[in-house]
């Protein structure tokens, strides 16, 4: 037997320290949501320990997720004062309503050169949920509802990249809402919706986009003044 004491091998390198997957999308998902529904006002500063403690991670997540929805122009980055939900001006807000009028007037008539039956059935299906949020005054849920509408018409044509598009749009929108925008009427807009998935089922190209045009119209005319402040950690977390 050999006398010479057994050779330790060096220790392996250690792999890095892996964050925790989806964390910082879970942290601009959360924050997004919470503008697309009319939760998290413009101007409110989003404080990042405050956020890591809400979420349990570290600041570098909450960073990295504050960085995504600067660039997503959602959240505007002050190096002496921190990170604030953005407040966008009156000419950014109607920039966004006529990129939404090309954008969605161009999707209306692709939609209208035909749809199947199946995909038809589903434009009826989420008109019928805004109806029973609409009735029941659920205000999140139909603040929701009446947005993915009109991501709902990308999907059904198949663009995922255009759905993805409009969903950016749409949560700047509601942004420019919060600011600018009195009380709009709800009921009104689903209205709007079913008469513009009636001309789509037509297949009549030239009212559906004039409907589309007048209903992002009527939203867009109603733009006023209107800031309003609210609880960062009840807005973040859906009730």
């Amino acid at each position: 037997m050999s006398g010479r004491p057994p050779s330790s091998s060096p220790e392996p390198p250690q792999p890095p320290k892996v964050l925790p997957a989806g964390a910082t999308q879970r942290i601009v998902d959360a924050i997004t949501a919470a503008i697309v529904e009319r939760r998290l006002m413009p101007g409110t500063k989003l404080a990042e320990q405050q956020i890591a403690d809400l979420f349990q991670v570290s600041r570098t997540l909450v960073r990295q997720a504050l960085n995504q929805l600067s660039r997503d122009r959602l959240v505007t980055l002050s190096p002496a004062r921190g990170a604030f939900v953005a407040q966008p001006s009156v000419e950014e807000a109607r920039q966004v309503f006529e990129v939404r009028k090309m954008i969605e007037g161009q999707l209306i008539g692709r939609l209208c050169a035909g749809l199947m039956p199946l995909q038809l059935r589903a434009l009826r299906h989420h008109l019928a949920l805004e109806a029973s949020a609409v009735a029941r005054v659920d205000v999140r849920e139909r603040t929701r509802l009446l947005a993915h509408f009109h991501v709902l018409l990308a999907r059904t044509l198949g663009n995922e990249v255009l759905a993805q598009l409009l969903s950016d749009l749409l949560a700047r929108c509601s942004l420019i809402a919060l600011m600018y925008q009195s009380a709009h009427s709800a009921e009104h807009s689903a209205l709007e919706h079913v008469a513009i998935v009636d001309a789509i089922e037509r297949g009549d190209t030239r009212a559906a986009k004039r409907l589309m045009e007048i209903h992002l119209g009527n939203v867009e005319k109603n733009l006023q003044l209107h800031p309003r402040q609210g609880n960062l950690a009840e807005l973040l977390v859906p009730a």
